[in-house]
């Protein structure tokens, strides 16, 4: 099938109504688990290294770990949506500073295959989540593993309409590359839109965007 409009998409808390990290934060780590990101946001390493710190530090059975992802609250209606937007001619490509391991566990419960940009990993509940950085990925950033922005960029080098939907602090910059109408934001990303008196459309569930995309003029 070919496409000429790609939807380039955050996966946690976009996808999913909660991101791995804050489910993993409540249900299974410490609070003391936590200093890699007060490290963080102290300057002292950055946001990947941060993430593959706290993830190793999980230690939980695959059933656990089973209700772990559960608790992400995956949108259920995302196949449908994805079927709608090709048959519209768009492609979908996901991009996420989280790990390859879960996502892929979450994509093959739903039966969708996409495109994806991501940090590769591997879990066992004896070294927890193994994240690695994506050294030879064409959008490779060390800051985040990937850059989102190198992602939307080369998406309009490719076609004409390119739309971002995220939800997180490192969607804003990606996300103002893309015209208004195609522009798709919730949580955090919307409310730092919002007050900026950036325009975007909002959404509450992934698969809304499905349908606003299909009435946009392109």
């Amino acid at each position: 099938m070919a496409f000429d409009k790609i939807l380039v998409s955050d996966f946690d808390g976009t996808m999913t109504q909660k991101d791995f990290y804050s489910c993993a934060i409540h249900n299974i780590l410490c609070p003391e688990d936590l200093e890699p990101w007060h490290a963080y946001t102290r300057g002292e390493i950055t946001h990947f290294e941060a993430l593959r710190r706290i993830f190793e530090r999980i230690r939980a059975e695959m059933p656990e770990m089973e209700r772990l992802l559960a608790a992400m609250a995956f949108d259920a209606g995302a196949k449908t949506a994805v079927q709608r937007l090709e048959g519209q001619r768009w492609h979908v490509v996901i991009v996420s500073n989280g790990c390859g391991w879960y996502i892929e566990r979450l994509f093959r419960q739903h039966d969708l295959r996409l495109e994806l940009h991501t940090n590769p990993g591997e879990y066992s509940p004896e070294h927890g989540l193994q994240m690695q950085l994506p050294t030879l990925s064409p959008f490779f950033a060390e800051e985040f593993g990937i850059s989102k922005c190198a992602v939307v960029r080369s998406a309009m080098q490719t076609c004409g309409t390119v739309a971002f939907a995220g939800d997180g602090r490192p969607d804003l910059e990606p996300a103002l590359m893309v015209r208004p109408e195609l522009r798709f934001a919730r949580g955090w990303l919307a409310s730092e839109l919002k007050s900026r008196g950036e325009p975007f459309q909002d959404f509450s569930i992934w698969s809304q965007i499905s349908e606003k995309l299909c009435e946009v003029e392109t």
